[in-house]
């Protein structure tokens, strides 16, 4: 509908027009389909709604929206529908249907494997579980493909992505340079584990120091290293009694030699800081660049050395502090956060006036089996005392962490690169919790792997609707965008013999999800058949 004015003897007239338009060589066009009268008359008319009503006779998606509200039309289904097209969109632009097409097409699987493969990565995103909870999932999705999968399906899929793990990472690594233009010069590495629901142990699943203190299953070790976009690049799986410094190893070692990567700076947290990560660091061919964090109080060079030495602290943030402290060809920043220093203080200071209350109570000896208050204590032949030097020792770490690195960044530059860690963090705290990789209930270590393989195109997948979302400015949490957007249903209604699709309307933020992937929402009405 358009409006057209015209002005005859000094007055303004407007005519409605029904009018289609069009495209040609990508400009807009209009074509006038009918005029409808003057504006003034056509709304005084009492014959305006008969006109709507009659011209709405000839449109079939809204006969059957007039239909379901005048005659309660009785619904045949419903099924989820927004996450599978806003997904399926990110789904397909980072090229994955034809990337698993292809690794696939000599293979005959009777079934359409990237089908599967979407619908697994989706309900780590929606419905996290097990292959046999996916299964009954995935039939109340909506979206092309899924009505035919099945629990044999997904195991079948689950092996084959183990198998073409590495070919795969490979091609998206290669894909995301060339789409995203990124030079990978900043690296993020961080490992964790993921326990087994079995007893026994195998190849790849082995008892292990376990981050979910589940000591009694076996485990598989997991590595995986972002770019400074917070972008998974690269993933590994280890068997499950490897040590953190050794997936680290393994994992920088299959970086340069897969990617075939130039200069990178590898930035990584306290726990990868040994002789022997350092060792692989530098005699790397070329070597890497690299920001560690460091053990403050397990290292004596660091304690004695590095935060003893005087020197004025630089601002980079209201929060942030650094100081560069050189030894020999070593080179440290030490941070420090003032705001934590109170902190830390203050929960010094308490633990202090808890131990003086009690040894003035005489009750030191159930003080000793207590290690954050032993460390306080000085034992005597004569009594038990407050220890007063490691008071002071322990105040030199009051909000402060130390970066050693072989760069030539400034410190806070060096101080900031680390502070992005935490997206490597929140990636692995999104594969506990959003995605839910663990527990793995599969028998087989190949259909183990293949199920973390599956969450990690879909961490790809969340991590690019977040980054869009961003882009947009859109200021929603995910918990929330994921509610509103499963909320978008697909309700399958029949009439005259045809059956239709109505959609649900969008709730709360659900459309800030579709703008943000770049997706329309389904129609109002879609028939089907």
């Amino acid at each position: 509908m358009r409006v057209k004015r015209s002005v005859q003897k000094g007055v303004t007239y407007e005519y409605l027009q029904i009018a289609e338009s069009f495209r040609i060589n990508g400009k807009p066009r209009q074509r006038v389909l009918a005029s409808l009268g003057r504006r003034d008359q056509i709304q005084t008319s009492s014959n305006v709604d008969s006109l709507i009503w009659s011209l709405g006779k000839f449109s079939k998606n809204l006969r059957v929206v007039e239909k379901a509200r005048t005659q309660k039309l009785a619904a045949r289904s419903s099924k989820t529908w927004g996450p599978a097209v806003v997904f399926g969109r990110l789904w397909e632009e980072q090229g994955l249907p034809e990337i698993l097409r292809a690794l696939v097409k000599d293979r005959k699987f009777g079934f359409d494997l990237e089908r599967v493969a979407f619908g697994m990565s989706l309900q780590r995103l929606c419905a996290p579980g097990s292959d046999l909870q996916g299964s009954g999932w995935l039939a109340t999705v909506e979206a092309p493909g899924f009505s035919s999968i099945s629990l044999q399906h997904l195991y079948r899929t689950n092996a084959f992505l183990a198998e073409i793990r590495e070919e795969l990472e490979k091609t998206l690594f290669t894909r995301d340079r060339d789409l995203f233009s990124q030079a990978l010069d900043l690296v993020f590495l961080d490992t964790t584990s993921v326990y087994v629901y079995r007893s026994e142990e195998t190849d790849w699943r082995k008892r292990g120091f376990s981050r979910d203190r589940r000591a009694d299953l076996p485990q598989l070790v997991l590595a995986v290293a972002v770019d400074r976009k917070g972008w998974p690049v690269s993933w590994e799986v280890f068997p499950g009694n490897t040590a953190d410094p050794v997936a680290f190893k393994e994992m920088v070692k299959k970086m340069r030699q897969r990617f075939r990567i130039g200069r990178i700076i590898v930035v990584a947290d306290r726990g990868m800081m040994n002789r022997k990560t350092m060792d692989l660091l530098v005699s790397s061919d070329p070597p890497f660049d690299y920001i560690l964090g460091c053990r403050m109080r397990k290292q004596k060079e660091i304690d004695e050395k590095v935060l003893s030495r005087a020197g004025r602290y630089q601002d980079v943030t209201s929060n942030l502090k650094v100081k560069e402290v050189c030894l020999g060809e070593d080179r440290y920043i030490v941070c420090l956060n003032e705001e934590e220093a109170r902190k830390d203080q203050a929960a010094r200071d308490e633990i202090i006036e808890r131990l003086e209350e009690k040894l003035s109570r005489g009750k030191a000896k159930s003080l000793l089996a207590n290690r954050g208050y032993a460390r306080y204590l000085k034992i005597s032949k004569e009594a038990v005392r407050i220890n007063e030097e490691a008071v002071t020792a322990e105040a030199r770490f009051d909000g402060k962490y130390v970066l050693r690195t072989n760069t030539d960044l400034e410190p806070a530059e060096v101080a900031r690169t680390y502070k992005s860690l935490w997206r490597v963090e929140r990636t692995f705290r999104e594969t506990k919790s959003t995605l839910e990789v663990r527990p793995i209930f599969h028998h087989k270590d190949e259909t183990s792997i293949g199920h973390i393989v599956a969450s990690f195109l879909a961490l790809r997948l969340e991590v690019d609707l977040q980054r869009r979302m961003e882009e947009k400015k859109i200021d929603v949490s995910w918990p929330t965008l994921m509610q509103d957007l499963g909320q978008v249903q697909a309700v399958r209604v029949e009439l005259d013999g045809k059956t239709y699709i109505l959609r649900t309307d969008l709730q709360g933020s659900a459309h800030q999800a579709f703008k943000a992937a770049g997706v329309k929402p389904p129609s109002a009405v879609t028939m089907i058949r």
